[in-house]
C-alpha cells in the first residue's frame, strides 16, 4: 500500500459511505450504545473526529502531537475515553459538521507530505500511506460497531484490502503491547477477498498460515469478533496463539470481543 493517493481515496470513500449511515440518524440513534463499553454511536464519531485531529497534529505540527503524546502519557487508561466523552456531548449535528472538516483538512494535510518523509504517531512513525491505512482502518472499524448498533448489515468492499494488510503487518506489535517474545518466522495469509479473488500476504511454504474469508480476518484484528465466531484456519501453533491476540491498531492491548451467545 504504497501508493498514498489511492488509499487516501479509498478513505475518503470509507468516510462517506460512514457518513451516509449516521447522517441520516434521528436523537435516539445517535445515542444508542454500541458494542463498546460505554459507548454510543455518537461517542463512535466523536472518537473519529478526535483521532483525526490527532493525526493532522501529527502530520502538520510534531511539537503539538509531542504535547497530545504527553498526556496520553499521563493518563494512558483515560486518554482515548475522555476524547470520545467530550465530543459526544455535542449536538449531533455540531458532532457531524466537525468531523466531516477534521476528516478533510486530514485529507489535504496527507496529500501535501512530500514522498518519503515520516512523522510521528503512537505507534511507531507513519508515511502519509501508512496514516491513511489507519484511519481508514479505524474508519472501518467504529462503522462497524455503528452498524451493530443500528441494527445495519455493511456489505464488505474491496476497500478492506487496507484492513487485511495491516493487520498482518501489525502481527508483531500484537506480541509486542503484551510483553509477549514475536515469532521468529513470518506468517503466510490467504484470505478470500469480497469479489472471490485471493490477498496473499507473506511468504509462500512458511510452516505458520491463516486462511479464511477476509472479513472474518479484519474482524479478528480490529477486535470486532471473537476468534471462535469466524471461520478462519490457522496451521501451526504461533498461527494460532496469534488469532487470539491479533490487534490492527496503536495503543494498549484490547480486550478483544466475547463469543457470541457468552
Amino acid at each position: 500500500m504504497s501508493d498514498p493517493v489511492v488509499v487516501l481515496d479509498d478513505l475518503r470513500a470509507e468516510s462517506d459511505e460512514l457518513d451516509l449511515l449516521v447522517g441520516e440518524s434521528s436523537q435516539e440513534q445517535w445515542g444508542a450504545p454500541t458494542p463498546a463499553p460505554g459507548w454510543t454511536v455518537a461517542h463512535q464519531i466523536a472518537h473519529l473526529a478526535w483521532t483525526d485531529r490527532a493525526a493532522l497534529l501529527a502530520a502538520t505540527d510534531a511539537e503539538a502531537f509531542a504535547a497530545e503524546t504527553a498526556k496520553a502519557l499521563a493518563a494512558p487508561d483515560r486518554f482515548v475515553d475522555e476524547g470520545a466523552e467530550e465530543g459526544a456531548k455535542l449536538p449531533p449535528a455540531e458532532l457531524l459538521t466537525r468531523w466531516r472538516e477534521g476528516r478533510e483538512q486530514l485529507q489535504e494535510a496527507l496529500r501535501a507530505v512530500p514522498p518519503g518523509v515520516r512523522f510521528p504517531w503512537y505507534g511507531p512513525p507513519m508515511s502519509a500511506s501508512a496514516m491513511a491505512t489507519a484511519r481508514l482502518m479505524e474508519t472501518w472499524a467504529h462503522g462497524q460497531d455503528i452498524a451493530d448498533a443500528l441494527g445495519v448489515v455493511r456489505a464488505p468492499t474491496a476497500r478492506l484490502r487496507h484492513v487485511a494488510w495491516i493487520g498482518h503487518r501489525a502481527r508483531d506489535y500484537a506480541y509486542l503491547v503484551r510483553g509477549l517474545p514475536a515469532p521468529a518466522d513470518p506468517f503466510r495469509v490467504e484470505l478470500v477477498a469480497p469479489d472471490g479473488k485471493s490477498w496473499v500476504y507473506g511468504p509462500e511454504g512458511a510452516a505458520q498460515k491463516v486462511t479464511g474469508p477476509a472479513l472474518d480476518f479484519c474482524l479478528l484484528v480490529t477486535q470486532r469478533v471473537h476468534r471462535d465466531d469466524t471461520a478462519l484456519v490457522a496451521e501451526g501453533p504461533d498461527a494460532e496463539h496469534w488469532l487470539t491476540i491479533a490487534q490492527a491498531f496503536a495503543g494498549p492491548a484490547g480486550p478483544g470481543r466475547a463469543p457470541e451467545g457468552s
